[in-house]
């Protein structure tokens, strides 16, 4: 009978986006290449995920987050240095977990992480070298991950400059309906960021649009960018469900004082109208 394999949980950190003249196409190819390299260690099933696309619903910020805590081994590939990636790497090194970092050979060492071996591939993915750069780094992730449950000290990166306490994730236990609640409540937060998104997407061109013209005539620009900001968070909190636009200003006129602008009831009355009309947000109903 053949023994099953050992599920190991696989974290990348790795460039999506253009950058640095590699094309999103490029990225695709690297990830094929890491999970190619994977698929040959016997040992080991994995399947790996960039750390974003965890198997949890919620904020992609928090999925990020414990994917990089969660995940037995991180792959980070550090090619062109993309903030975000250099970001994600320094919070897994904080965890200090076992982690591989890769790179092509056209960026150079990074002055903090040069004192971690770096597995280099050709940036052009020349077949020969990328053959070699495959069986290099399935040798790799499986002997870091080895070495990290056979040894209690184990500290990849920590223990080159001292003696440290190492961060850590609050663990819960929570009941299922608990779980199912937090998950509808993260994915209504999801939801009510995107509202507030578009609004303000439609706000980019503020300053070029004629809409400024209408409502520069009742308020200032910063009186009408703070209004703006309290509609945000009003949106956030559901406030402007079931309420009328009687019922919302006082509420708005409140915020704005708290912020140092003493409006009156018919600029926050038509500044309302405005912005809801120009939006096409069908928010409040009718006074």
């Amino acid at each position: 009978m053949t023994e099953e394999k050992k599920f190991l949980n696989v974290g990348l950190v790795m460039p999506i986006a253009p950058i640095d003249g590699c094309t999103t196409e490029h990225w695709i190819d690297v990830k094929r290449i890491i999970t190619e390299s994977l698929a040959d260690i016997t040992d080991y099933d994995t399947n790996p995920k960039i750390v974003s696309e965890g198997d949890s619903t919620g904020l992609i910020h928090k999925r990020i987050v414990e994917g990089l805590y969660t995940s037995e081994i991180v792959i980070c590939d550090v090619s062109c240095k993309n903030p975000n990636v250099m970001f994600e790497l320094g919070m897994r090194l904080a965890f200090d977990r076992p982690t591989v970092i890769i790179k092509d050979d056209k960026t150079d060492y990074s002055f903090d992480t040069g004192v971690i071996e770096h597995l280099n591939y050709p940036r052009d993915l020349r077949y020969n070298e990328i053959v070699e750069f495959k069986e290099r780094l399935a040798e790799k992730v499986k002997s870091t991950y080895e070495e990290s449950i056979k040894d209690s000290n184990y500290s990849p990166f920590l223990k080159s400059f001292g003696t440290f306490r190492v961060s850590s994730l609050k663990e819960d236990e929570v009941t299922p309906n608990e779980f199912i609640i937090r998950t509808l409540q993260d994915i209504q937060v999801e939801i009510n960021e995107l509202k507030t998104s578009n609004l303000r997407k439609g706000n980019q061109n503020y300053d070029s649009n004629p809409f400024k013209k209408r409502v520069s005539s009742l308020t200032s620009s910063r009186m009408f960018d703070a209004m703006l900001e309290v509609i945000d968070n009003l949106i956030l909190e559901d406030t402007f469900v079931n309420l009328s636009t009687n019922e919302l200003i006082p509420i708005v006129k409140n915020e704005l004082n708290k912020m140092g602008f003493m409006a009156k009831d018919h600029e926050i009355r038509a500044a309302l109208k405005n912005i809801l009309d120009e939006y096409g947000n069908k928010i409040l109903k009718d006074a």
